[in-house]
């Protein structure tokens, strides 16, 4: 346990507090949200909502954990004792990061065997980067670290493809009133992942002790509001945009010959 200065103790501490108000907000802004969208498009917003709730509760058991693991002795943060218990991140990104990817594919409305082949795919994609990452994080050695993540980029690389490439046609054919908000999606998606690796690789690149915890946990927090709230958000409005083209095209008014 490293021996925190109160001003870093404090910025890890509201960054947990931030994400956990953030994410639990999100989740109720995007389930009660679902009665503005098409039906075709709610089970995308139910699962964008999902992965803001997963998030929300494990960043409540990672802020409980944090609180416990330092306490203030003669004007000073030391350590309880209790280790602070980071695996919460993995549990969470185990169950999330799949279906960050599921709910882009929803909200395409791609025909059923796309939806099921591309979805699947790219769900078992994120699931082996997870996997592949957590060793890595845990490792007590640079060397680890560099192994362990160096493999998790190649199912990360093979998602980059599948979503720039294996989805261009997917998107060219999506109503032209969307194609942009779903490219952004995919770009911020893509983007904010991107960063993960940054501060993954922070503690093997010089970056050591105190310093590195605060760039390790602060930077987690700040993608996961942008991958988990930013990109659901840009979920929502395509869904909505979606949606209104649905119910323009039934509404539309035939005129008589």
């Amino acid at each position: 346990m490293e021996n925190l200065s109160v001003g870093q103790y404090y910025l890890i501490y509201n960054a947990f507090s931030f994400g956990f108000a953030a994410l639990a907000a999100a989740t109720l802004f995007f389930w009660l949200g679902r009665s503005q969208v098409a039906v075709q498009y709610k089970t995308a917003m139910t699962i964008t909502g999902l992965v803001t709730f997963i998030a929300a509760y494990h960043y409540f058991r990672i802020f409980e954990s944090w609180s416990g693991a330092y306490g203030f002795v003669d004007g000073a943060i030391s350590a309880s004792g209790t280790p602070f218990n980071d695996a919460y991140r993995y549990v969470d990104w185990l169950l999330t990061v799949p279906l960050l990817l599921v709910e882009l594919i929803l909200v395409m409305g791609l025909s059923r065997a796309e939806t099921v082949s591309r979805a699947t795919r790219l769900g078992i994609l994120a699931a082996l980067m997870i996997a592949l990452g957590y060793p890595g994080e845990v490792s007590t050695t640079d060397g680890g670290r560099w192994v362990w993540g160096l493999l998790s980029m190649i199912p990360f690389l093979w998602i980059i493809y599948e979503l720039f490439v294996g989805l261009s046609k997917s998107i060219a054919a999506q109503p032209a009133d969307v194609r942009g908000l779903i490219a952004t999606a995919r770009t911020v998606t893509v983007l904010s992942w991107a960063f993960y690796p940054v501060v993954y690789f922070a503690g093997a690149v010089g970056l050591e002790g105190t310093t590195s915890l605060v760039v390790i946990q602060v930077g987690y927090t700040i993608a996961d509001l942008i991958a988990k709230v930013g990109v659901g958000v840009l979920i929502y409005l395509i869904a909505v945009r979606k949606s209104e083209v649905v119910q323009a095209g039934m509404t539309k008014v035939v005129p008589a010959e």
